[in-house]
């Protein structure tokens, strides 16, 4: 199974106005990880970047200002993915794996697509993704009226995973902890 673990952070929370500053995740294959990835984008020259959203990721605009352009970082990435899948071959995709991504990621991802003119994002990846947010609902219904609320680092934590609280809201941190959490609520460890 080809999963490909990722988290982003983003200039706002609205995929339709908002753009992607950070690419961080993993290709894990049959349970290897067979690459880990850490792309810091220059966002789409015509998205508002939010003041609020910049602090919540401990960034500048000077900082995301010198990153990589848009297309170079979208070449990257596919470069990479085309590695692992064949895009012509409709039964040979990843499974897009990250917390809240079905809600969040996803639209953020896709869009990061339609920008670079390439309508065949799912081409890469399956059209169901692996929300472990959702995964972990299961897992932990029974402690969920004891839990504080249900970010990653509450349900983390509560799983037994050290949490770095000064590490959050590094795309690529992000995703080390929503691949533990993964792990345990699947029986992956």
């Amino acid at each position: 199974m080809k999963l490909l673990f990722f988290d982003l952070e983003t200039t706002g929370t609205n995929p339709g106005r908002n753009g992607i500053h950070q690419i961080s995740g993993q290709v894990v294959i049959d349970g290897i990880v067979k690459e880990s990835f850490d792309f810091h984008v220059q966002p789409n020259p015509k998205a508002a970047i939010e003041d609020e959203a910049l602090a919540v990721a401990g960034v500048t605009r000077e900082q995301i200002a010198k990153y990589p352009a848009m297309g170079t970082v979208y070449r990257q990435f596919v470069a990479m993915l085309d590695k692992y899948v064949d895009k012509y071959n409709s039964k040979d995709k990843f499974f897009l794996v990250g917390y809240n991504n079905a809600a969040f990621d996803n639209q953020f991802l896709r869009g990061f697509f339609l920008q670079n003119n390439d309508k065949f994002f799912g081409s890469w990846f399956w059209a169901n993704s692996m929300d472990v947010m959702v995964l972990a609902t299961v897992y932990l219904a029974s402690k969920r009226t004891e839990m504080e609320n249900f970010k990653l680092s509450t349900v983390a934590a509560t799983l037994g995973v050290q949490v770095d609280g000064d590490s959050l809201h590094n795309a690529m941190y992000d995703i080390e902890l929503t691949k533990a959490v993964f792990d345990i609520v699947t029986g992956n460890v």
